[in-house]
């Protein structure tokens, strides 16, 4: 049987016709934020837009290196020591939703425009067509400081899943030699949910984050024969296992900043780390994947003489591969449905 080409031809021109009106190349090339695999952190380069993409540039001599950054790809990027960006590369970095930060060496400590030393501070693409619905459901109960505590409450039972889980069942760590006593972790999980179930306000639940964390350190250090440890204060210690944990909080700082930003959220209306604490959302948004990865990553990185480098592509890598920025989404959605919900019932 023949068939008249023509007609059908037609048809495939109607079709493309459409199709090419329907969607834009940047639809197509669009990830979701939650899906997107990089973070990067870039020192002694200059960032800029070449032949339509944001390229880094580095010197060799007289050469100079271009290095393509697939913003669409991308959640977080650090701009350490010795770096530069142009207008039109901080344009298309905001076009695509690029969490931008300004750094010292290594990461730390993070900096922003002409403000002096702060904790964190972002910078995020302007776009007025984020969703609504999360913020007008945070705004709900926030003003409640029982329902702001509930959200809180959430947020570290959350935050305990999966430490459990992660410490656990991580192959990776399995494979670094990282294996501590869990039956003595299940114990204190265990303890600090009922702490965390008890506690009568905000700065209940801060001492038993900071109790909690404390004991996960002597876990670590054991687990990893790294010897004695102290928690020193950002920035104040040589000590390899404190330089990685201040390295591999700021990365979890830039997810919870994009977490915040992709849904709606301003970083002031936190629920636990105090309601006029600048970045306060983004320190609890980063407290559900800080103890489960970065924690055990540095102790294992900082036993075996890790660089820099070397531990950042492993915190990388695993926040990629546990879809930390995913869970981080998930939380703050059920959070805010659950506790708006409580609002709506109470206020009847």
């Amino acid at each position: 049987m023949e068939y008249d080409e023509a007609p059908l031809f037609g048809v495939f021109l109607l079709f493309q016709t459409y199709c090419m009106s329907a969607f834009s190349p940047s639809d197509l090339k669009s990830i979701l934020h939650s899906k997107r695999a990089n973070l990067y952190y870039l020192e002694h380069c200059r960032l800029l837009v070449k032949g339509g993409r944001v390229e880094y540039v580095t010197e060799r001599g007289k050469e100079s290196l271009y290095w393509n950054i697939p913003i669409a790809n991308t959640t977080t990027v650090l701009l350490g020591t010795g770096t530069s960006i142009t207008q039109a590369a901080v344009r298309e970095l905001a076009k695509a939703g690029v969490m931008l930060g300004f750094c010292g060496g290594g990461g730390t400590p993070l900096f922003a425009g002409t403000e002096s030393l702060i904790e964190v501070a972002w910078v995020p693409g302007q776009s007025e067509y984020r969703p609504t619905e999360y913020l007008q459901q945070w705004v709900r109960f926030w003003f409640d400081d029982e329902l702001r505590l509930t959200a809180a409450r959430m947020f570290q039972q959350a935050r305990l899943e999966r430490l459990a889980a992660h410490w656990a069942r991580s192959k990776s760590l399995k494979e670094q030699g990282f294996e501590p006593s869990l039956s003595e972790l299940n114990a204190l999980i265990l303890a600090s949910r009922e702490r965390i179930a008890s506690a009568p306000d905000v700065t209940a639940l801060l001492t038993e984050e900071g109790r909690l964390t404390k004991q996960l350190y002597r876990l670590a250090s054991l687990a990893t024969r790294y010897g004695d440890f102290t928690r020193a204060k950002r920035g104040e210690s040589l000590d390899a296992a404190n330089q990685f944990l201040d390295h591999g909080n700021y990365l979890a700082y830039g997810l919870g900043a994009t977490a915040a930003w992709v849904l709606g959220l301003p970083h002031s209306l936190a629920v636990l780390h105090g309601k006029t604490r600048r970045g306060g959302l983004v320190f609890d948004i980063a407290d559900l994947i800080k103890d489960a990865v970065i924690l055990p990553q540095a102790f294992v990185s900082a036993a075996k003489g890790h660089s820099e480098q070397e531990f950042r592509q492993a915190c990388i890598e695993t926040l990629t591969r546990t879809e930390a920025l995913d869970y981080m989404i998930d939380t703050i959605k059920l959070t805010a449905a659950s506790v708006s919900q409580m609002a709506q019932l109470s206020a009847k």
